[in-house]
């Protein structure tokens, strides 16, 4: 019994950076139909750029919780400013081109941000300062950390404003518009260019953030480490319905459960032929299913009904 409470609790500090990952993806493709593969590699800089304020402003002494919102503060301006840039530069361009060429570039702008970030920050892993308390708190036999509980804690209270931004302000009814048909949206007066950007830095902000919770919950950072997390986050989108931020989020919840559920059981399951380690084979098991049985996601809606 302790080990699944504290399997459910890996879980959800887990999904909760898939979830907010996925948002981006899922924000992106439900405006311009567009899967933005570079998105990892937005909470990769995150991470770094959070390291690198957090050894800078090591020595003055001031405590961690403050290191930590500065340097997420400053995380979330340069991840904003670069995919305001990667969708202006790489991305706007090909809006009226055929689908590969945007997916493609999408590839190669992933790959462009690793050779960049692996020039600038050295391919070594780095780690990742502790910057609050690390005593556990015991929950039924499991263990949580203060770190794993402001994951949460954050996470949630990021989700209900970014759903009340979609659907109450006056720019969530601007994206929604422009998602239902950018040419009538610019009739109405919408400037669909703003939109896209402004998504595009949304989506930023939630990746910078998932970066630096998963810096300061795993302690390491390197040039590779936004390429795994941003698979599985599109796989979460995948699963819960891609263009659909409920599903993102329900997503991400499930497969984040489902791979820590998965790590803690394997080597029951197979016997101990398989460790922990092999845990990651649980979310593409997760896309395969999903893509075969149900493409359309859990809250999704099939492609026909959005045309």
């Amino acid at each position: 019994m302790d080990t699944f409470i504290q399997q459910i609790i890996n879980g959800l500090v887990l999904g909760s950076v898939y979830a907010l990952v996925a948002l981006g993806y899922t924000m992106v493709y439900g405006i311009i139909n567009l899967i933005n593969f570079a998105h990892g590699e937005v909470l990769m800089v995150g991470a770094l750029t959070s390291w690198t304020v957090v050894s800078v402003l090591a020595s003055t002494g001031w405590p961690g919780w403050l290191l930590l919102l500065i340097s997420l503060c400053a995380a979330i301006v340069v991840c904003a400013m670069l995919n305001f840039s990667i969708e202006k530069i790489a991305y706007r361009p090909l809006r009226t081109a055929p689908r590969l060429a945007p997916l493609i570039t999408a590839m190669g702008m992933s790959l462009l941000l690793q050779t960049l970030a692996m020039i600038v920050w050295k391919p070594n892993p780095k780690p990742y300062p502790i910057l609050l308390p690390s005593e556990p708190f015991n929950i039924g036999g499991a263990v949580i950390n203060t770190v794993q509980i402001v994951i949460l804690i954050t996470t949630a209270v990021t989700l209900a404003g970014l759903m009340y931004l979609v659907n109450r302000t006056k720019l969530g009814r601007a994206m929604r518009a422009t998602a239902e048909n950018p040419r009538v949206a610019g009739l109405m007066g919408v400037r669909p260019d703003m939109v896209i950007s402004a998504t595009f830095i949304i989506g930023a902000a939630l990746a910078a953030l998932a970066g630096v919770m998963y810096a300061a919950n795993y302690g390491s950072v390197q040039h590779s480490m936004g390429f795994l997390p941003g698979l599985k986050a599109f796989t979460a989108a995948v699963f819960g319905g891609i263009g659909n931020l409920a599903g993102a989020m329900v997503g991400g919840v499930l497969l984040g459960l489902i791979e820590a559920m998965g790590a803690g059981y394997i080597g029951d399951l197979t016997g101990g032929v398989l460790g922990s380690h092999y845990q990651d084979i649980f979310a593409f098991i997760v896309l395969i299913l999903v893509l075969t049985l149900r493409p359309q996601g859990l809250l999704g809606e099939r492609v026909a009904d959005r045309a």
